[in-house]
């Protein structure tokens, strides 16, 4: 019990982030619904650690919060006037935009932290841990399969009634384009592509930069202002 406590203190403390920005940020905030999002995941990752669900609990705790680090990170850089990553500015651009749903910014922020901080949270967690990405694959899709569950919790809780199908179907069809399912294994790809390419800094730097940019272009058009 001891060693698990070990393993769920790290967690704990992005978890304490992410109440505290759920207590700070507006509930309409668009940061803030992509927020709850994730804070329910990181619960629930909390509660699989302390039941010792994960086969490797030590690389399950250090890949969270790798993870959630690069979420945060983002927040930080934009309350400090600094530009986060472009796979999260249409998120922050578009927080407070009347025009935009809760469910967009819920996947959007998904998109992002998938599509783009998932893959360098595998390559720090190996850095970390001294281990190549096979020895997270595990890990990794434990936490993936958290995500897919949670994404149509969110598509039912968020998205609009039958009454409103008629209305709703601009957000229908441009939620159709997106699968969380083809991000998570672009990200794996993305990941394993980056750690081969971790001798070759330049060459590693411009993927990234690449991948980011080609995620914030998908946030962007998921957060497409849509008539009421």
């Amino acid at each position: 019990m001891a060693q698990l406590e070990h393993f769920t203190a790290p967690v704990g403390t992005v978890l304490a982030r992410m109440r505290a920005l759920d207590a700070e940020l507006p509930e309409r905030d668009g940061v803030a619904v992509f927020n709850r999002v994730y804070l329910a995941v990181t619960e629930e990752v909390v509660r699989g650690l302390a039941a010792g669900e994960f086969t490797d609990p030590r690389a399950a705790s250090a890949l969270d919060v790798r993870f959630a680090e690069r979420y945060l990170a983002a927040v930080d850089a934009m309350a400090r006037g600094h530009r986060p990553p472009a796979c999260w500015r249409p998120v922050f651009q578009f927080r407070r935009h009347p025009g935009v749903r809760p469910l967009q910014f819920a996947l959007a922020g998904v998109n992002a932290h998938i599509g783009h901080d998932l893959a360098l949270a595998v390559v720090d967690t190996c850095r970390t841990l001294g281990c190549e990405p096979a020895a997270l694959e595990g890990e990794f899709e434990r936490v993936g399969d958290l995500l897919v569950a949670l994404e149509e919790r969110i598509r039912e809780d968020l998205m609009p009634g039958p009454d409103l199908l008629q209305i709703a179907d601009p957000l229908t069809h441009l939620l159709g384009s997106w699968s969380l399912e083809r991000a998570r294994e672009a990200s794996w790809a993305a990941a394993r592509a980056l750690w081969a390419l971790r001798h070759c800094a330049d060459v590693a730097e411009e993927f990234a930069e690449r991948l980011d940019a080609a995620v914030g272009f998908a946030g962007r058009m998921l957060l497409t202002p849509l008539p009421d």
